[in-house]
């Protein structure tokens, strides 16, 4: 019997308060230190125009490729994700709009846990709005471009359904 030596995962970062590419540095830093966790490929950082809640500072996001030792758990990977957060000074307070779509100084969201489909109180997976934001998909095409979501869905099509705008490192949606 063969065991899964590694899974991959995809996390997006994004930050928008103070130095914002420094935060995704950070945070990419405290991720390499986690342990049983090896960061594969890092996008571009993107400058996104904010969603939901639009007056606030543009956003800095990129994606990573990681891969998670086999005895991490999808929820185990989101916990050290959260902690990050919060070591960064990342402070949620509750599911209202003005505090899940407001100004932050890191957001780390976990997309992809392998082919991993759950829904818990602590965590989905697939992130339930991962295709509908090209601030997610642009950066995944980086390190991801033959990428098949659960479900059938490729990455190319989930950025066709969508409109959105490219411009360099800038991206309209």
């Amino acid at each position: 019997m063969t065991h899964r030596q590694s899974v991959t995962a995809f996390v997006c970062l994004g930050s928008n308060m103070g130095n914002t590419r420094a935060n995704l540095a950070g945070a990419i830093h405290a991720i390499t230190e986690l342990k049983g966790v090896t960061v594969e490929a890092q996008s571009r950082v993107f400058l996104t125009e904010p969603q939901e809640k639009r007056e606030q500072e543009w956003f800095a996001n990129q994606v990573l490729r990681i891969a998670c030792h086999a005895d991490i758990s999808p929820e185990g990977l989101l916990t050290s994700l959260l902690n990050i957060e919060s070591s960064m000074g990342r402070c949620r307070n509750g599911n209202a709009p003005e505090d899940r779509f407001g100004p932050r100084i890191i957001d780390i969201d976990l997309l992809l846990f392998g082919t991993c489909a759950m829904q818990t109180s602590l965590l989905t997976l697939p992130h339930p709005r991962m295709q509908q934001r090209a601030f997610v998909l642009v950066p995944l095409l980086d390190v991801a471009p033959e990428l098949t979501f659960p479900g059938g869905k490729t990455l190319v099509q989930a950025l066709n359904a969508l409109t959105y705008r490219v411009e360099e490192d800038r991206i309209w949606q």
